[in-house]
């Protein structure tokens, strides 16, 4: 497949640090609910980065569950890939690839558990079915075939048929607190659009712009 010949320019109006607000937070959210009006799906959904204490990457998708002052914040398996990546290497990227309206943004900063009554108030507003695969799945382990997860499924199902599922203590959020926010703005012959945000006490907002070479 010919990829190359199929690639398409990319006309927008542009981005200019004179376009943008001072604060970083309020910027992504603006874009991000521009993001919302027209995705596919899952808007929530962002690509998480780590690496293990050898330096080895691992990138997957996963969903935020909430982006403000205090960073972005996602839920999962401490005991995952990503769990493990985190626990010896405590720093991570997130990118939010919005390719129908030719965005990107990019966080990067150190990673830390969320306190663990955020974690079970944020579990209890998930769907009982999503609670008890969250008990079901032991994330990232080898399962012999599908039949074994469908068990353990149904062994969830029957250990809290009368009861309100608790969150696996195994289960819970992380944070990712920004050092660096970038915003990716794609324009006609490559020539693209990158600001990024760096934190900088001595400016009003916290942070200050620079510009990046596509």
């Amino acid at each position: 497949m010919d990829l190359e010949a199929k690639r398409a320019e990319y006309e927008t109006m542009g981005l200019d640090v004179g376009d943008v607000d001072p604060d970083p937070i309020a910027q992504v959210r603006l874009w991000f609910e521009e993001w919302i009006a027209v995705a596919p799906n899952e808007p929530a959904a962002v690509v998480l980065a780590t690496a293990d204490t050898d330096g080895r990457p691992s990138a997957r998708t996963v969903l935020m569950r909430s982006f403000d002052e205090r960073g972005c914040t996602m839920f999962t398996s401490y005991d995952s890939r990503k769990g493990h990546d985190l626990a010896g290497n405590p720093r991570g990227a997130v990118l939010c690839s919005w390719v129908p309206i030719l965005r990107q943004v990019h966080l990067r900063g150190p990673v830390a558990q969320v306190p663990r009554v955020e974690s079970e108030a944020y579990f209890a507003t998930r769907a009982r079915g999503s609670q008890l695969a969250a008990w079901a799945s032991h994330q990232s382990s080898v399962l012999a075939n599908r039949a074994e997860l469908e068990v353990r499924f149904a062994e969830a199902e029957e250990r809290f048929r009368d009861a309100r599922v608790p969150c696996p203590p195994y289960w819970g959020g992380y944070r990712l607190v920004p050092e660096e926010i970038e915003l990716w703005q794609g324009r006609p012959s490559r020539m693209h659009d990158r600001l990024r945000y760096e934190r900088d006490p001595a400016q009003p907002s916290g942070w200050r712009i620079v510009r990046l070479g596509p």
